[in-house]
């Protein structure tokens, strides 16, 4: 099992070679200190996947059910090491460990950052940061379905276990890579939207392109030190608060309107009008807190920093104009529960994703109306359709390893030496693929102050977020071991 997976990891390894061109080709046009780098960690990474891919060649074969989850763990554990090189090689002074957890922080669209004087940092590197976040946001697996032949139909069990959500059994299209080239087609398509809308703006085009990337992405890295307090545009925050919004949605409903010609499957869509009223109603609850505690002179001032921020945090992306951290602590802490739950199943944001929350208060509901009456038959229903118990079990076990993941992490930090506030929301911000925290890792500074213990902590708790926890920890039961 393990070299039948590894042979399709170096398969994965080539693929992401390949994708080093797109930063390489800007290190190129400018003739940046960075494009030696490039050429030799492309080529590497490339030698490298070959090797492997030549050497377990024999071991080759139709995915498996456990080869899924595997494979998947295999690769978001792997791949970063490779995006990692660049940095190393760029970047003289980084140790191995922040540049892996830059590296880790990319691919699942975190935001958390140990770098420093970006604006001086060459072209290729914060270009090479922010296409990590595009990549990574909506599944280097997923593209890897979408253009892989050798996976096959095993390859519905991989695209399974790299969706985001409970429920991953409908099908789209007849075929599982047909499904994925949609997904990933609908994700360019918006992407080349947002890039022409931040270009219209007010940013250049190199600034336009990487604020796309972290922008779809949901991921949060910006090639400034003040991320958009750079430009102090509300024209440029309008549109990254529209592509935020728009990327927080699950992608497969704007597959699904686009195929049936009908704008049906989104309007109607529980999930989604719930992400976008949670949305709304912590922006005007938090800009009229924050405008009755006199952080700003007018409301709609108040209006423009609370809706940009509330979105940025609320999808886990992570970009800021203000340093939010000086807020009163209700409105920057309200902020960053909403990213633990507002975005929807499907969509490139972090968080336990919004239907489990529904599927949750529909549970404590049915429990509530079974203490009343015992033998009536109330079955959880969202959306009109009955949810099978398989899948309100998967979502307690869920949020029961959820808990424990974040008590488990935090107290790791404090063991460490970290304050509370800042190890706690380090972790929700790590696990939840939010980016910034607060205390010692706010808005205002990085992660670069943590020790590497802390750090690999922290890069832990995103690994975990990003593949849903239980992907990743089903790899540590005997069970999935035994034949």
């Amino acid at each position: 099992m393990m070299l039948a997976a590894a042979a399709l990891v170096g398969r994965m390894v080539m693929l992401f070679a390949l994708l080093m061109a797109v930063p390489l080709a800007f290190a190129v046009a400018r003739h940046d200190a960075a494009e030696t780098a490039f050429w030799t960690a492309g080529g590497v990474t490339l030698g490298v996947g070959l090797g492997l891919s030549l050497a377990t060649r024999r071991f080759k074969r139709e995915l498996k059910p456990h080869d899924g989850f595997l494979l998947v763990g295999l690769t978001w554990i792997t791949l970063p090491l490779f995006a990692a090189l660049p940095l190393l090689l760029a970047l003289p002074g980084l140790s191995f460990t922040d540049a892996y957890f830059e590296a880790v922080s990319g691919f699942t669209a975190t935001g958390a950052t140990v770098l420093t004087d970006l604006d001086a940092m060459p072209l290729s590197v914060n270009v090479w940061r922010c296409f990590l976040m595009w990549i990574g946001g909506l599944g280097i697996v997923v593209l890897a379905v979408a253009i892989l032949p050798l996976l096959g139909v095993g390859g519905t069990q991989l695209f399974k276990t790299e969706v985001a959500g409970p429920m991953k059994d409908a099908k789209l299209t007849p075929r599982i890579a047909q499904t994925a080239r949609g997904l990933w087609g609908v994700y360019f398509g918006f992407s080349v939207a947002c890039f022409f809308a931040f270009a219209w703006a007010g940013m250049s085009w190199e600034d336009a392109f990487m604020h796309m990337c972290s922008t779809m992405g949901l991921g949060g890295f910006s090639s400034h030190d003040a991320s958009f307090g750079y430009w102090k545009s509300a024209r440029i925050e309008a549109v990254a608060v529209v592509f935020m919004l728009l990327a927080g949605i699950n992608i497969a409903l704007y597959f699904a309107a686009w195929h049936h010609r009908s704008a049906r499957a989104l309007l109607t869509n529980v999930e989604a009008r719930a992400y976008l009223a949670a949305m709304a109603l912590t922006t005007a609850v938090v800009s009229l807190y924050i405008w009755f505690n006199g952080q700003y002179a007018s409301y709609l001032e108040a209006l423009r920093h609370t809706a940009f921020h509330v979105v940025s945090v609320g999808t886990t992306t992570g970009f800021a104009s203000q340093d939010y951290a000086l807020w009163p602590a209700f409105a920057s802490l309200a902020m960053i529960l909403l990213g633990c739950f507002a975005t929807c199943a499907g969509s490139t944001g972090g968080g336990i994703k919004m239907v489990r929350l529904l599927l949750l208060l529909k549970q404590a509901q049915h429990e509530l109306v079974r203490i009343v009456h015992p033998n009536v038959v109330n079955p959880v229903v969202l959306g009109g359709q009955p949810i099978p118990q398989r899948v309100m079990q998967n979502v307690i076990a869920f949020m029961m390893m959820y808990g424990a993941t974040l008590v488990v992490l935090t107290m790791l930090l404090l063991f460490s030496g970290l304050d509370v506030v800042t190890a706690f929301t380090a972790v929700i911000a790590c696990v939840n693929n939010i980016g910034p925290g607060l205390g010692e890792v706010g808005p205002a500074v990085n992660y670069q102050g943590l020790s590497d213990f802390q750090t690999w902590v922290c890069a832990a708790g995103m690994l975990l977020g990003r593949l849903e926890l239980l992907s990743v920890l089903v790899l540590l039961t005997p069970q999935f071991w035994r034949r």
